[in-house]
């Protein structure tokens, strides 16, 4: 996709995760890489939208290998599994679910979306509109909407402070002369009564300009990023649009898009407010 500088083309990953029982996505998205923030971000957001699972089975890459993922499942009792090596047998349902989305790729191909966010409208609306609505024959034709809709097991939904705790990374640093810490190439300022002392940074991948530190003789609390001042900022330039050019444009996405008249539900509407939470207001 032309998302890269100057609209140069990236390639584009998707992560998702399938309820094993009905075939149901609880999470899809596309990112611009392949790290472990997007199994983070899809397994936060099928959470807190659908609730925990009694375990999550996953590929032997690095991303599904690391601490953190064996750390926070542990953290929310969340039994942990891994594919064997070798053996896509395992993998069956989420590699057939790949092998339909081969048809929303030749669909989206035609609206020639120009942004992640505009891509995964699009996956969205496939997924809820068409891909949860049609017969599954694995599913003795039943759709996986109604498959997941109709089952009897309870929604298990975590409590707030264990989940939170749960997506945090933790990582140490020693506060300088100024008052301050170097993370992820910024500095951020957390004081000067802990000048030479070392704090514990508690963060998640996905915020840019807070981290949460802590130390034993202090509250927990929130250190900002410092931003460059007004007078020394960065402006981007942007070149000017081309000319719009009449294209083909995918008829099934923009029936899909006519039907979807209905503001989108979740089980979990009221988890909301902890997705809020657990971004701490970044």
């Amino acid at each position: 996709m032309p998302i890269g500088r100057d609209g140069a083309k990236k390639q584009v990953y998707l992560a998702a995760w399938i309820d094993d029982a009905t075939r149901f996505i609880v999470s899809a998205k596309f990112y611009e890489n392949q790290k472990l923030d997007i199994i983070e971000d899809t397994l936060r957001d099928a959470i807190l939208t659908h609730g925990m699972p009694d375990a999550v089975y996953v590929d032997n890459g690095k991303q599904y290998r690391s601490n953190w993922l064996t750390k926070a499942c542990a953290k929310l009792g969340i039994k942990l599994l891994h594919a064997r090596p070798y053996h896509p047998e395992g993998k069956g349902k989420i590699e057939r679910f790949n092998r339909r989305l081969d048809s929303f790729l030749a669909e989206v191909a035609l609206q020639k979306p120009q942004s992640l966010e505009e891509l995964n409208h699009y996956l969205d609306l496939w997924i809820q509109e068409k891909y949860h609505k049609d017969s599954h024959a694995g599913l003795d034709g039943v759709s996986p909407e109604t498959a997941y809709l109709t089952d009897k097991k309870p929604l298990r939904f975590p409590d707030i402070e264990a989940c939170r705790e749960a997506f945090l990374h933790t990582e140490e640093r020693e506060v300088d002369k100024t008052g301050c810490i170097s993370f992820n190439g910024s500095k951020y300022e957390v004081g000067m009564k802990l000048i030479g002392r070392k704090v514990e940074v508690l963060y998640d991948p996905t915020w840019k300009d807070e981290l949460e530190i802590h130390h034993s003789d202090f509250p927990a609390f929130k250190a900002k990023r410092l931003q460059i001042g007004e007078n020394c900022r960065q402006v981007e330039l942007f070149p000017e649009k081309p000319e719009k050019v009449t294209v083909q444009s995918s008829r099934m996405l923009e029936g899909l898009e006519n039907k979807s008249v209905q503001p989108k539900t979740t089980v979990a509407t009221s988890f909301s407010s902890m997705a809020k939470e657990l971004t701490l207001n970044v």
